[in-house]
């Protein structure tokens, strides 16, 4: 592979003086809402668990507690980032006994402890089921319990008129939240949507810059398929921006860009100067959808535009059945919701320029190669 261009190399020194800038800003709100607090992330040995550890970990926070039940993963962890502040708690969402274990004396929770492979949870909807909601209740029952003062869970853009059983096993988490969010007792529990997470472990970015080193040709299902293009960095600033601006029961969306697959596909290629390599289209997978979609029509209606982000309020009706059957609004039916296809639409050098802000795009364009995150 050839040595990165000029150009490259000044994308690269630029966006590290931005990272850096946007590092100093975020560490000065963190300071402020975490200094001397404790936090629990459930399922804090993935891609977003170790982002968060990034940031904080720089902070005044007292104690971040890691959830999960990979040991290995956290033995990884701990070995990295040697921290005393940083505590492991073996467990599952699913065991009510050993959340509560875990959460007693916490102050915040993150909870992003997810089944979320489409395949798997297609073959295994039950288990799906298990960990996405039952496993939700049992971490807010115990926040509540515990006296949790906030709770953030995370949720993904597949739940918004779902198709697949992980996206509708999503859509059923929100729907326990926002209905635990009515009765929690002080404890302040919201929610963040968010698509695929760029460059992460199984997604198609990985999958596509393995093809043009070995070789082989990319492979896409459809041109003109569209996704929401969201770096890690942007999912961990969804989420600090809901716990510092959420109320009971809401849901936070980021106003996000959008590409074609193929558009991704020719962005790659120029990235790694392979521009000629070539593009094979399969057609679509079982369980995808042509274009993702973070809000609803319904939800459109009930939105509060935040500059960067939206935020979505709580049906907060009662068992009044009446508002149900007899109360209507008839802008539900006039509004489109927020979709992939109708979002700002990135060209191939705007995705270029999104793709240069990934750590693992960064070592690609060196030479080098990293491991996707988890």
């Amino acid at each position: 592979m050839a040595p990165p261009s000029q150009t490259q190399k000044i994308i690269l020194e630029s966006n590290g003086r931005i990272e850096q800038s946007v590092q100093q800003h975020i560490k000065a709100k963190v300071v402020s809402m975490f200094k001397n607090k404790t936090l629990l992330i459930s399922g804090g040995t993935g891609s977003f668990g170790n982002a968060v550890l990034r940031r904080f970990l720089q902070s005044e926070i007292r104690e971040i507690r890691i959830f999960s039940r990979d040991e290995k993963k956290q033995d990884d962890m701990r070995k990295k980032y040697r921290s005393d502040r940083l505590k492991f708690y073996i467990g599952d969402v699913r065991d009510s006994q050993s959340v509560m274990n875990a959460v007693r004396g916490v102050d915040f929770i993150f909870h992003a402890a997810a089944f979320k492979q489409v395949p798997s949870c297609e073959f295994y909807p039950l288990e799906a089921v298990k960990t996405n909601v039952l496993g939700t209740e049992n971490i807010l029952e115990a926040a509540v319990q515990a006296g949790v003062e906030r709770v953030v869970c995370l949720s993904t853009d597949k739940a918004v008129y779902p198709i697949n059983a992980m996206g509708i096993s999503k859509a059923m988490m929100e729907k326990v939240f926002v209905a635990k969010s009515r009765s929690s007792n002080g404890t302040v529990i919201c929610g963040t949507r968010y698509g695929n997470v760029m460059a992460s472990r199984g997604s198609v970015i990985p999958l596509f810059t393995n093809q043009i080193r070995a070789g082989q040709p990319i492979t896409i299902t459809d041109p003109s398929m569209t996704r929401f293009m969201m770096t890690l960095d942007d999912a961990v600033d969804l989420v600090l921006f809901a716990f510092k601006n959420g109320r009971a029961g809401e849901i936070f969306v980021q106003k996000a860009p959008a590409a074609t697959i193929e558009t991704l596909a020719k962005a790659l290629t120029m990235l790694l100067r392979v521009p000629d390599h070539r593009i094979d289209v399969i057609g679509t997978r079982h369980g995808e959808k042509l274009f993702e979609s973070l809000l609803s029509r319904e939800e459109m209606v009930a939105i509060e535009d935040l500059g960067d982000y939206y935020r979505i309020r709580p049906d907060l009706r009662d068992l009044n059945y009446g508002m149900y059957f007899e109360k209507g609004d008839v802008a539900i039916s006039e509004a489109t919701e927020y979709t992939s296809h109708n979002t700002t639409r990135l060209d191939v050098e705007g995705m270029r320029a999104l793709l240069m802000k990934l750590q693992f795009m960064q070592a690609l364009v060196r030479g080098e190669y990293v491991e996707p995150e988890e």
